[in-house]
């Protein structure tokens, strides 16, 4: 009898579990975890008051496109700022990959991040995370291009020129990295996976200094994280051409979880707003002077269309092939990594 008041008790768990999904009018490529009822693209915030989250410490991240040391010395005085803003204590929680950075806010365990562009759509699908703001100016949202850049004395004058030659793409997820390059180079006379190998350099940064040395011929990258790393002198913009650029890109997004207290992601939104920028963030984001809002369906209305059209639709099935991607070139790249330091030296 017990076993059998068991087994009904599960089914009946199941059977509500099953029927609060169905409850929800509209999920769309939400992960079943969530629903849409309002049609924004992002998911609804809990109506069960019990399942609002009100932390006592804030973690913060930056997106794994590079080093993650750089950026928490660039984002201290704001994550100072945070932490006097809205009373609690901010941890920097420095990602080391993309994979990581959507389970830390599915599992709850990072409450304010900035997501690389290409990744948003999976954060926000999988990870119910919600875009609130962007890095702008006075001109409004900032921006990106896709750069293809190959080294300054090459021979490459178009991209049709690269078939057969090493071209690096920086990791599967990534807009400019990976999927606009899928979507845009065809047309222009160089196909992914035909007219040459992808290869996976694991980073826009890694990509540039790629090209520099001679590793790849051409790299498409990010043209804010290519100007970054000029300005700051981690690569020397003579060494490059630029052979060709795509239109602009809405540059990377600040999100938080669905599931915060409304007064605290309200305050975390008017932190964001109210600031004045360092000198530091102003230095690392030349002409950027402060942050803006944003909306998923809108802002990133230009990615979503890059994504689908690319046969890269920001779903479980797509990002769980992803990951899989992104692990073995990273333990491709560990291997051979171990090799060269343990050749022999001529």
């Amino acid at each position: 009898m017990r076993t059998t008041l068991l087994a009904l008790a599960s089914l009946l768990a199941l059977a509500v579990a099953a029927q609060a999904q169905d409850a929800c009018p509209n999920r769309g490529q939400l992960d079943a975890a969530y629903c849409d009822a309002d049609g924004d693209l992002v998911a609804d915030r809990p109506t069960d008051a019990a399942k609002l989250k009100d932390p006592a410490q804030l973690i913060f991240a930056y997106s794994p496109v590079e080093n993650p040391a750089v950026y928490q010395t660039v984002y201290q005085p704001f994550m100072d700022h945070l932490a006097s803003c809205t009373g609690k204590r901010i941890v920097y929680y420095p990602v080391q990959n993309n994979a990581a950075q959507i389970e830390a806010m599915r599992s709850g365990r990072l409450h304010i991040s900035g997501f690389a562009t290409g990744v948003v759509g999976f954060a926000v699908n999988l990870a119910g995370a919600v875009p609130f703001a962007v890095i702008g100016s006075a001109r409004g949202v900032s921006g990106y291009k896709l750069f293809a850049i190959v080294k300054a004395d090459s021979p490459y004058k178009t991209l049709a020129d690269l078939k057969g030659k090493k071209v690096a793409h920086t990791s599967p997820s990534s807009n400019s990295g990976n999927l606009a390059p899928r979507v845009f180079f065809p047309d222009l006379g160089l196909k992914p996976d035909e007219d040459y190998k992808v290869l996976m350099s694991g980073g826009h940064d890694k990509s540039v200094l790629g090209v520099a040395s001679g590793d790849y011929d051409m790299a498409p990258v990010a043209s804010d994280v290519y100007e970054r790393m000029v300005a700051r002198g981690a690569a020397k913009g003579d060494q490059f051409r630029v052979i060709w650029q795509s239109e602009t890109f809405p540059t990377s997004s600040w999100s938080m979880p669905h599931d915060l207290k409304p007064e605290l992601a309200k305050k975390i939104s008017d932190c964001f707003m109210t600031y004045q920028w360092s000198d530091g963030l102003k230095k690392e984001y030349v002409g950027e002077d402060r942050f803006l809002p944003m909306t998923y369906k809108e802002t990133w209305r230009p990615i979503r269309e890059v994504a689908e059209k690319s046969g890269t639709p920001y779903n479980k099935a797509a990002y769980d092939a992803q990951v899989k991607r992104e692990a073995e070139a990273a333990a491709k790249k560990a291997a051979e990594a171990a090799a060269k330091a343990a050749a022999p030296k001529p």
